[in-house]
């Protein structure tokens, strides 16, 4: 028998997700009118229109909507006739927009369109694994974040859909430069894999070590457990030991100045390298570490410098949700509802 307070709450929760919708509609409205003015030539998933096909795939997942999965379409096939070939990257080059079409036309049956988007995409691997590239090793420019969009493909296809060879050359491509580095600036002790970007070491997610980390402890990037414990862990203790006093983060190894709290320099990106390494090693210590950068956001790094991921509230509001997710503590919850 259903009691009164069920009909009350099934009446609220119906009422608060036709609100919701309503807003989405809004804002989608207000998104495509600005759209109009947006650079053309920006195909990227970080600034442009891939980040916009990504937004309705999501939104179609959510409200099954076809509507939304035919409008992620569209902007899937603007992109695909305007990618440049500079940069081989998830967030900042043609991988974003490959992986991201490969998956919307998986969706909707397209299995040809599909698979033409992950040849393309494995197409740019001789590049990548190449030492001769000159290529970074970190996540928006570099190997980290053309690993990425593969994972993103055996993630929401199928997990053979890149094989895992392809995948082992890029992860090995990776550890190989990192240990070069390392070797280089004779800290092979302290921190087994070392990276540098514009001759700087940096830790971020964005351009530093924390998001190289976070990509290799990946489960699905099948990295042997000799490889995580002789070279990855080491050196994520070497970043923790960097940390300031007040539980943040330097954007580089040389920088002594506490003064950034984003995404891409500072506790807000580093959070979720300490997050994967609770999950991947089962110390409590990287929780921990993790709990404090939580406490540094939430003092400190309430932005007001725009919505973004890299240097906005998003990013900064992510990793509350993510450290839920993780913990399952309602504090974090309500952090992340006060950082929108």
């Amino acid at each position: 028998m259903v009691t009164l307070l069920e009909v009350q709450m099934r009446e609220v929760t119906a009422q608060f997700s036709k609100r919701i919708q309503t807003k989405i509609k809004d804002l989608l409205q207000q998104m495509e009118e600005g759209l109009k003015t947006a650079d053309p030539h920006d195909c990227s998933a970080y600034t442009g229109w891939t980040g916009i096909a990504l937004l309705y795939l999501q939104l179609y997942r959510v409200t099954k909507k076809q509507s939304h999965l035919q409008r992620s379409l569209d902007y899937v096939k603007r992109i695909l006739r305007n990618l440049n070939g500079r940069r081989v990257t998830f967030l900042c080059g043609d991988a974003g927009p490959l992986a991201v079409g490969a998956v919307v036309y998986h969706m909707l049956k397209n299995e040809t369109e599909s698979k033409e988007c992950v040849a393309r995409l494995l197409q740019l691997q001789r590049t990548v694994v190449s030492m001769d590239a000159e290529l970074p090793d970190e996540l928006l420019y570099g190997r980290a974040g053309y690993l990425y969009a593969l994972l993103y493909l055996n993630t929401e296809i199928a997990s053979d859909t890149v094989p895992q060879s392809i995948i082992k050359e890029v992860i090995d491509a990776i550890i190989e430069s990192g240990k070069n580095f390392s070797k280089e600036e004779r800290k092979t002790e302290r921190c087994p894999l070392l990276y540098q970007w514009h001759r700087k070491q940096y830790v971020g997610a964005a351009h530093g070590v924390a998001g190289i980390y976070y990509m290799l402890m990946q489960p699905i990037a099948n990295v042997d457990q000799e490889t995580l414990t002789e070279l990855v862990k080491p050196s994520i203790d070497y970043v923790r030991h960097k940390k300031f006093r007040s539980g943040n983060y330097p954007s580089s190894l040389s920088n002594e100045t506490d003064r950034l709290v984003h995404w891409c320099h500072g506790a807000p990106g580093v959070i979720h390298m300490l997050m994967q390494a609770y999950k991947t090693f089962k110390e409590d210590k990287y929780l921990k570490d993790a709990m404090e950068c939580s406490d540094v956001i939430w003092q400190r790094g309430l932005l007001r410098k725009g919505y973004g991921i890299c240097h906005g509230t998003a990013g900064n509001g992510y990793s509350f949700l993510s450290l839920y997710n993780l913990t399952q503590d309602k504090k974090y919850l309500y952090r992340a509802c006060k950082s929108k």
